[in-house]
């Protein structure tokens, strides 16, 4: 599917390339394509390229002198995608622990939407989230796919530190958060999984594009995990689930 884009320069360096503002995995797919083309063709000239929901962000090596000439470049690449060339997309299955002690808001959040926290758990493990980017912190993934009855619009006094791990919802999304940092999202656990480690190659292993789906685990089963990653015990191919 060809989508109308809309081409502007967002710095003297780069060009903001946005599609229509909705989510969905076939609007996803031509964004990463489209990166994937951009790079190929133009590996040499580019210093990266941001995702976004609807959007890539093209920062160049150099300062832009004629925008236009760039803005035609960039659309007959467009127009000359193919209909494959994705990058291939991968699943993980991502354990989670409920217990009281790591969902510090989900006792609140369950008299808030009127469901009971085995409901909210069985609601949650439930969907194969899209990761559609990642951002706000290195390794946060921004993932699509929540049940709409669980959304629930963020708080309005964000914590001032939300702890590494934490499993969240804020409006429309879930998320992880891969370190120590304020957050306004609602925590109803919390993931013994490293999402970000810049010692390794690459820092985040799961990309945009992938998938994720997560699987409720006890407390017990969260520290036997957390010791193996604290004593480089752990394998993260173990998480992918294959199709």
């Amino acid at each position: 599917m060809e989508y109308k884009l809309r081409y502007s320069q967002y710095s003297e360096r780069s060009i903001l390339i946005e599609w229509p503002a909705i989510i969905d995995d076939f609007m996803l797919k031509d964004i990463l394509n489209f990166k994937n083309k951009i790079q190929l063709n133009y590996s040499k000239l580019i210093v990266e390229i941001i995702t976004g929901y609807n959007s890539l962000l093209v920062i160049y090596d150099f300062t832009i002198d004629n925008v236009n000439d760039r803005f035609i470049d960039l659309k007959q690449l467009y127009l000359g995608l193919l209909e494959t060339n994705y990058l291939e997309s991968l699943t993980f299955k991502i354990p989670v622990c409920y217990d009281a002690e790591f969902g510090v808001d989900l006792e609140k959040y369950s008299r808030e939407k009127k469901l009971s926290k085995l409901e909210i758990i069985k609601r949650h493990t439930a969907p194969i989230y899209t990761v559609f980017f990642i951002g706000f912190l290195p390794g946060f993934l921004y993932l699509g796919g929540l049940d709409s009855s669980l959304h629930l619009n963020r708080k309005e006094t964000p914590n001032l530190n939300v702890k590494k791990g934490s499993v969240a919802i804020g409006g429309e999304q879930t998320g992880i958060y891969p370190q120590d940092s304020p957050g306004g999202w609602h925590i109803i656990g919390n993931s013994p999984i490293e999402l970000f480690n810049p010692k390794q190659n690459p820092p985040c292993y799961i990309k945009a594009g992938d998938k994720v789906k997560f699987h409720a685990i006890s407390k017990s089963k969260y520290l036997e995990i957390q010791n193996e990653i604290a004593h480089s015990r752990f394998d993260a191919k173990t998480l992918l689930i294959n199709d």
